[in-house]
């Protein structure tokens, strides 16, 4: 076999063993101090895809026009009643807002001045009426209350009311509710309990629209994009503000944060979450099966030595090609590791089957070149154009990805047959004592020689059957599904999701001014898919004249009500036992004698009212503090709906205005799914609903399934422009079509098989797990073209080999190692780790089962010089990790057909 320019650096390399030891070391510390000194990771995933792909420029378009809608952080505010979750929305939204730090804008979308006033006029007319005619109803009960907003004016309102009922204006029934809400809050304030008050809900009983308990505020959080989670200071800014607040369970109230930036904050601390002993299992396995190639654990670290090396090589090398890695680029990790593992093992196993025959070791590091050179140079080869096909494609992450890994496998290979050789030398291994190969392999040969038809056969129908199973690979193209759902993010969203009015699915389009979108708004949401479509002129109420007069009226007759012109001083707590007393008495003497359900719950309140009168001064504080707050907060949203004024377009404040109308006159419309948002199946007949009257729209579920194809896409195009180019570059070098079909049918059966078996287990193909299969393609084609170059050479009992060894183990390392992503606890990452098993058990099987059936024995060809057949193109090599014939001075003859 000729000994071209692998066999030179390697014999150089085993001469001047510590000159190349000091070029390693020279040449990994320039590498770390430049990776240190330029490394840049961009966490941004927006920057994966192409921006010139059409819907990516949909989506810079409506960016650009409205910049104030991307990377936002939504706190989600729950109370127990509607008055805390407002007070805490309006007080954790002004703290915000003053923290310039951390957050650019603040706003409340469900919220604010503007909704407060006119917030009624959005409601059906049906709907005013009722709101109005409960605010006169109650107006005994609310001028009191506004004219002394205590313990002791809540109480004297009450005996107010129960003095209409003595004077029979009033009936004790007309009171039951009020009583009961009180007596319910001030029964648990007096026995220690949790306690809630909601006058809103009190008086939302008698009619019209329940009022909220949750309330948003959209946040838009100034970000660092060099940090592994962008949105961790402002998150911990939100988190801060609500716990200084005292924005707790305690205190009735709940503050989950989710949206864009926690969502992908999250992602990330998932990942990290369990790093370690995945980590630590990946380091294990990995040196455990390296031990067990080898037998030695000077080679085994030789060959750790040179990754690591390799690896630092890579990341230098890579960072000066792209300037920055992505989340998908960076998975050049263990692409890098699993193949560089692949020429390591190849190399020493080979070395150590030279070195039983009785070679020295510089001797036998020549002879592993001279066996493996050529299959070498041309693995690496063919993975870096197969990496390199990825260029062309839109998915930027998996093109730069393919840049990188396949500048690495350049970087593999130099230091496979440089610094590895070197420190074999140096650190002088001992020499084997059992056979490399696998001698217990025989009868596996045997029978694949004697069953070969039949091995084929039922490959070819597993393939036929993978094929069939095709149509029903799950592509799931929802980003949510490869997140922790357990996450507080994540949980925080699912809970917005089952509100399809707030659920984050949602579709925007750009119209050409205000008058196009609201005709767009109303198009689209004749749709029965969509659920709501909504413009600027959304914000504009209906039958505002209507609504207008009833709340007119009921501003004539309550203004004075809400807004007296004296309010009473803050009472002693005297005063307030005094009028808890008098109220007490006041309901005994209503209720004596009656026999009624609302007696009883009369006789009940004054029983309370007792207890908290007679109580500590902190159980009347405890008490003021349920009733008294959530009372100013009804007292201030009844004076502001009764200022409700007429609005047009012009007329709208501009915080809301901006969100809806750019600067240019271009409109935004926001469409909202029917159904459950976050089912696949929804969201795909959603979009095309939506994209059937606006082409042009964008969004979160448009950008998912667009990414989705673009992604699937780019892979597909890759694999047919890496097909094209290792075929070319093998027929270049086997000048054999035949061979070259032998070396790409492997590698094409387990890709099949890969995709069969997802099908069979349920695992559907999403963005985390797809990236091994350029792992798969690597591996693949590096394992067959060993195999099959050594068979062009005449070697016989592939499996008994010491090459059948070197592509279990290399195997075993990297699925082993790359397996243990299954441990962890970032869904994405646990299935990349499955795929990657099952990925590689496929192409094992295919390369010790399949490829020695498909190449059958040797090709022979008679001797010009006689009748007598030979081997062709060389003479058989050590393949087997056997003595050569020679040596044993026993001719073996060459296998038949």
């Amino acid at each position: 076999m000729a000994r071209g320019p692998i066999f030179h650096a390697v014999a150089f390399s085993a001469r001047r063993p510590w000159l190349l030891l000091c070029l390693g070391m020279a040449l990994a510390l320039l590498s770390i101090g430049y990776a240190a000194t330029h490394f840049a990771l961009t966490t941004n995933t927006s920057a994966l895809i192409s921006p010139d792909v059409d819907w990516r420029k949909n989506e810079a378009a409506l960016n650009t026009a409205f910049p104030q809608l991307t990377d936002t952080t939504l706190a989600v505010i729950d109370g127990e009643t509607p008055e805390l979750a407002e007070a805490g929305a309006a007080a954790l939204a002004e703290r915000l807002a003053a923290d310039r730090a951390h957050f650019r804008t603040v706003r409340r979308p469900d919220g604010g001045d503007y909704l407060a006033r006119q917030g009624v006029m959005f409601e059906s007319l049906a709907d005013v009426r009722a709101t109005t005619k409960s605010l006169i109803t109650a107006q005994p009960l609310l001028g009191p209350l506004a004219a002394d907003p205590s313990l002791r004016g809540i109480a004297g309102a009450l005996g107010t009311m129960l003095t209409g009922v003595e004077r029979g204006s009033a009936k004790l029934g007309d009171l039951d509710r009020p009583i009961r809400a009180l007596d319910d809050a001030l029964g648990k304030v007096a026995h220690g309990r949790p306690a809630y008050f909601s006058w809103q809900a009190l008086f939302a009983d008698g009619g019209g629209q329940q009022p909220p308990l949750r309330r948003l505020i959209l946040a838009q959080p100034v970000l660092d994009f060099g940090a592994l989670k962008p949105g961790e200071k402002a998150i911990a800014a939100i988190q801060a503000a609500a716990a200084d607040l005292k924005l707790d369970a305690a205190h009735g109230v709940q503050v989950q944060v989710t949206g864009e930036v926690p969502l992908a904050d999250e992602e990330f601390s998932t990942l990290e979450e369990n790093i370690g002993l995945v980590g630590l299992v990946m380091a294990l396995a990995m040196l455990v099966t390296l031990w067990f190639a080898t037998r030695s654990g000077k080679i085994v670290l030789a060959i750790v030595a040179t990754i690591v090396t390799g690896l630092v090589v890579t990341t230098a090398v890579g960072l000066a090609a792209v300037h920055t890695l992505n989340l998908i680029s960076v998975a050049f990790i263990p692409l890098f590791v699993g193949l560089g593992v692949d020429f390591g093992i190849q190399i020493s196993v080979r070395f150590n089957a030279e070195r039983l025959d009785g070679a020295a070791i510089p001797q036998a590091l020549e002879r592993a070149a001279v066996a493996l050179g050529a299959p070498l140079a041309l693995a690496a080869a063919a993975i870096f154009l197969g990496f390199g096909a990825f260029l062309p494609t839109d998915y930027v992450g998996i093109s730069e990805l393919g840049i990188i890994a396949g500048l690495g496998m350049l970087v593999a290979l130099a230091l496979s047959i440089t610094l590895l050789p070197a420190l074999l030398v140096l650190l002088k291994p001992g020499k084997p004592t059992a056979e490399v190969g696998f001698a217990e392999a025989a009868p596996v040969d045997r029978w694949l020689h004697a069953h070969r038809r039949q091995v084929l056969w039922a490959f070819g129908l597993s393939m036929l059957g993978s094929i069939v199973l095709l149509p029903l690979v799950q592509f799931d193209f929802n980003p949510l599904h490869l997140r922790d759902p357990h996450g507080p993010a994540y949980r925080a969203l699912s809970d917005l999701m089952r509100d399809p009015l707030r659920t984050p699915n949602t579709i925007s389009v750009l119209a050409t001014d205000a008058d196009a979108a609201r005709a767009l708004a109303d198009r689209v949401a004749k749709r029965p898919e969509v659920a709501q479509a909504i413009a600027i002129d959304s914000f504009i109420p209906a039958d505002q004249p209507a609504k207008l007069a009833l709340l007119q009226d009921a501003s004539v007759l309550l203004d004075l009500t809400l807004n007296p012109f004296d309010s009473a001083p803050p009472p002693s707590d005297a005063e307030t036992i005094a009028a808890l007393r008098a109220t007490q008495v006041q309901l005994e003497r209503v209720a004596a004698g009656e026999p009624s359900d609302a007696a009883d719950h009369a006789r009940a309140l004054a029983t309370t009212l007792g207890e908290i009168a007679g109580a500590p001064l902190a159980i009347r504080a405890r008490a003021s503090d349920v009733l008294v707050p959530p009372l100013n907060v009804m007292l201030n949203q009844a004076r502001a709906l009764l200022q409700a004024e007429a609005v047009t377009r012009e007329t709208l404040p501009p915080d809301i205005a901006a969100d809806w109308l750019a600067k240019d006159g271009r409109a935004r419309v926001q469409i909202f799914p029917r159904g459950d948002s976050n089912d696949n199946a929804v969201l795909a007949s959603f979009t095309r609903a939506v994209r059937a009257v606006a082409p042009q729209a964008t969004g979160l579920p448009v950008a998912t399934q667009e990414a989705a194809k673009t992604v699937a896409w780019a892979f597909v195009q890759a694999g047919l422009l890496a097909l094209v180019l290792v075929s070319l570059l093998l027929f270049l070098v086997l000048r054999d079509a035949k061979e070259v079909a032998f070396t790409l049918a492997p590698v094409v059966l387990s890709g099949f098989l890969t995709l069969g078996s997802c099908v069979l287990i349920g695992q559907p193909i999403n963005f985390a797990n797809i990236i091994a299969f350029p792992l798969l393609f690597g591996v693949g084609v590096a394992f067959h073209i060993y195999f099959v170059m050594a068979w062009r050479a005449g070697e016989t009992d592939l499996l008994q080999s010491s090459l059948a060894r070197a592509v279990l183990f290399s195997a075993l390392a990297t699925g082993s190692a790359f397996g243990a992503l299954w441990l962890s606890a970032h869904p994405g990452t646990a299935s990349m780790g499955k795929i990657l098993v099952i990925s590689l058990a496929w192409t094992l099987v295919c390369a010790l089962i399949f490829e020695p059936a498909l190449l059958g024995p040797p090709r022979v060809v008679a001797k010009k010089s006689g009748g007598k057949a030979r081997p062709s193109r060389s003479t058989p090599t050590k393949a087997t990790g056997k003595k050569p014939a020679a040596a044993r001075r026993k001719p073996r003859p060459p296998s038949r057909r």
